[in-house]
């Protein structure tokens, strides 16, 4: 269980460092196209990354909505699940921390946040609240599908996951700056403090409902797989 600890902390390290400071490094707006497609790869290939790395140690969830869901469809016992989701928080305010020494430092940083967190960019809670729904559901069931056991394609998960987060974050980006993930959205918030801190709770929620109808839709696909 500890390799899977420090494989599930680092993933989430790296995730968060190379997501959120691909946000916080590079000039632009959640308007402009160049700007988001960059944080949208960079969250994408971190996932890709990783996936090939510690997939096979803990199967790199790297997000306790996929943790959550995962545990739902009786893939992993509540003990281990809770083990995985603190080593995500873990190694995302290891990420953090990183990133806010950077910017300490004296880097300057032309992006719209110094911290990468998520933030209400346009309409409001409702519009955040579907959006982080929506989105990591469909997230989530990407990766219950690619990773299922009788998959032919499962080799090819890890790059199909990936994607599928870039895909999420070029529509989601200039909604909410993209969360899907509540330990990428908890360990920023914390360093920005203020109305981020305050605004928490919808990216932890959200995603977590996103994963629960994620989980529940995949039991209904591999029901009938097993007819």
């Amino acid at each position: 269980m500890l390799k899977k600890f420090v494989a599930e902390m680092t993933g989430t390290m790296v995730l968060v460092l190379l997501g959120c400071g691909a946000a916080v490094f590079n000039s632009g707006g959640v308007l402009e196209a160049g700007w988001v497609l960059t944080v949208a790869f960079a969250f994408g290939l971190s996932v890709v990354a990783m996936a090939y790395t510690i997939g096979g140690i803990s199967g790199c969830h790297i997000n306790p909505a996929i943790t959550v869901a995962a545990w739902l469809s009786g893939r992993m016992k509540c003990a281990e699940a809770s083990v995985y989701i603190a080593a995500q928080i873990v190694g995302a305010f290891i990420g953090s921390a990183v990133l806010y020494l950077l910017v300490s430092g004296g880097i300057t940083t032309g992006g719209v946040t110094t911290t990468g967190a998520n933030n209400f960019a346009s309409g409001g809670l409702m519009t955040a609240a579907v959006a982080e729904t929506v989105f990591t559901f469909i997230f989530v069931l990407v990766v219950l599908g690619t990773t299922y056991k009788t998959n032919n394609a499962s080799k090819f998960a890890g790059l199909a996951i990936g994607l599928t987060l870039v895909l999420v974050h070029i529509v989601c980006i200039p909604i909410t700056g993209t969360s899907v993930n509540p330990a990428r959205s908890i360990a920023p918030a914390f360093f920005a403090g203020g109305e981020a801190l305050g605004n928490l709770w919808v990216f932890v929620v959200f995603p977590l409902v996103g994963a629960v109808l994620a989980a529940l839709v995949w039991k209904v696909f591999e029901a009938k797989n097993q007819e």
